[in-house]
C-alpha cells in the first residue's frame, strides 16, 4: 500500500458512521438498506452500517444472476452472519432471461469458463491496443476512433457483456429501491472513488446512487478500512470483482491494479506534471491511459450525488499525511 495514501481509520470510521446514523435520523426511516455482493466495499460499509444504527436495523440483500460466480454467494453469507444480520437472497436470472440477456452466443459461452472469458479480454486488448471497457466509455461518449475492427469486435462481442453487464446492476437497482420506499428504508451504495474516476461503474445502476458514502476513498483506502474493521479473512484477502464473467477481476478489466491507478489518480489530483509521475515509477502510458478514462467517463458522472463525509484526497479530511503536516 502506498503510505502517502494512508487514512486515519478510526477517525475515518466514526465520521461515516455519524452520518449513516444522521442519514436514518433526518430521513426518519427505519433503518439502512445497502446490497451486498460479498466484495471488499459493500462487506465495509455493512460494518459501519451495524455499528451506526445496531444491526436490527440494518437490511441487506443479494442478488444473483445465472452469472454469478458461486463465491460471491459465499462471500456476502459469511459477512452477513458475521455481522448477525438478515440476508436476503434473490435470483433475478428470469428478468434477465425476460430482457434477452443471455440470448446472444457470446452469452450463452461465458459461463462455462473463466479461461475463455480472459481470453475474449485480452484478445481484445492485443488486437485493438485497449481493454474492453475503454471502448465503452467511447461508446457511451460518442467517440469513434475509426477502427473498423474494433467496432466490429465489440459489436460481435462486447457490446452483448456490456449490456448484460448493465442490466443487472440497472435491476438491482430497481429492486433495492422498491424495497426501500415500500420499508420505509434509507438506501445506500457502497462506490468508491478510484471507480468512480475512472467509470468502473454502471451508469444508474446500484454503484450510482445519490447516497454513495464512500466515493471520496480510493480502493487503497477501503482496504485499510477493511484492515481496521477487522473483517474475515476471507473478504479481505479476495481479488475485487466486478461478478461480469467468471475469471474477470477489477483489475484485469481495467487494466491497472489499484494500488497503482490510486497513486496516478491521487498525483493528478495533486497537480504532477507526467515527468514527476514518470519519476515515482509510474510509465507514460499507463498516466495516458489512465488520464484517457477519467476523460471517456465524464458522461458517468452526471447523477446527483450526496457530498461524502469523508475524502481521502490530498487535501481531505481523513488523509494521514495531512495530520503529519506533510
Amino acid at each position: 500500500m502506498n503510505e502517502n495514501l494512508s487514512i486515519d481509520t478510526p477517525l475515518t470510521v466514526q465520521l461515516l458512521a455519524s452520518y449513516l446514523q444522521s442519514l436514518v435520523e433526518v430521513q426518519q426511516s427505519n433503518g439502512l438498506l445497502l446490497g451486498l455482493s460479498g466484495g471488499i466495499d459493500s462487506s465495509v460499509l455493512l460494518a459501519i452500517a451495524v455499528k451506526a444504527v445496531g444491526k436490527e436495523r440494518v437490511h441487506t440483500s443479494y442478488l444473483y444472476d445465472r452469472d454469478s460466480e458461486k463465491q460471491s454467494h459465499d462471500k456476502a453469507s459469511i459477512m452477513a452472519n458475521w455481522l448477525g444480520v438478515t440476508l436476503e437472497v434473490e435470483d433475478i436470472s428470469p428478468e434477465m432471461r425476460r430482457k434477452n440477456v443471455y440470448a446472444p452466443l457470446i452469452m450463452k459461452l461465458i459461463p462455462y469458463s473463466s479461461l475463455f472469458n480472459r481470453m475474449i479480454q485480452h484478445s481484445y486488448r492485443l488486437i485493438n491496443g485497449e481493454v474492453p471497457f475503454k471502448t465503452s466509455l467511447k461508446v457511451g461518449s460518442h467517440v469513434d476512433d475509426g477502427s473498423w475492427i474494433k467496432r466490429l469486435m465489440y459489436n460481435l462481442i462486447i457490446r452483448h457483456i456490456d449490456r448484460g453487464f448493465s442490466e443487472r446492476h440497472i435491476y438491482r437497482r430497481e429492486i433495492l429501491s422498491r424495497k426501500a420506499a415500500r420499508e420505509n428504508l434509507t438506501l445506500i451504495g457502497a462506490a468508491n472513488r478510484s471507480e468512480f474516476e475512472v467509470g468502473w461503474f454502471v451508469k444508474d445502476g446500484v454503484d450510482d446512487l445519490p447516497i454513495q458514502p464512500m466515493t471520496g476513498l480510493y480502493k487503497t483506502q477501503v482496504w485499510q478500512l477493511a484492515s481496521y474493521l477487522d473483517l474475515p479473512d476471507a473478504i479481505q484477502n479476495q481479488l475485487a470483482s466486478p461478478d461480469m464473467m467468471f475469471g474477470i477481476t477489477d483489475e484485469f478489466g481495467i487494466g491497472h491494479n489499484y494500488s497503482q491507478l490510486d497513486a496516478i489518480l491521487d498525483m493528478i489530483e495533486q497537480g504532477a506534471a507526467d515527468e514527476e509521475m514518470i519519476n515515482h515509477g509510474i510509465s507514460k502510458t499507463d498516466i495516458e491511459d489512465v488520464r484517457e478514462l477519467m476523460l471517456y467517463s465524464q458522461w458517468k458522472r452526471s447523477s446527483l450525488h450526496e457530498s461524502p463525509p469523508v475524502y481521502g484526497g490530498i487535501d481531505g479530511n481523513v488523509r494521514s499525511t495531512n495530520k503529519a503536516g506533510n
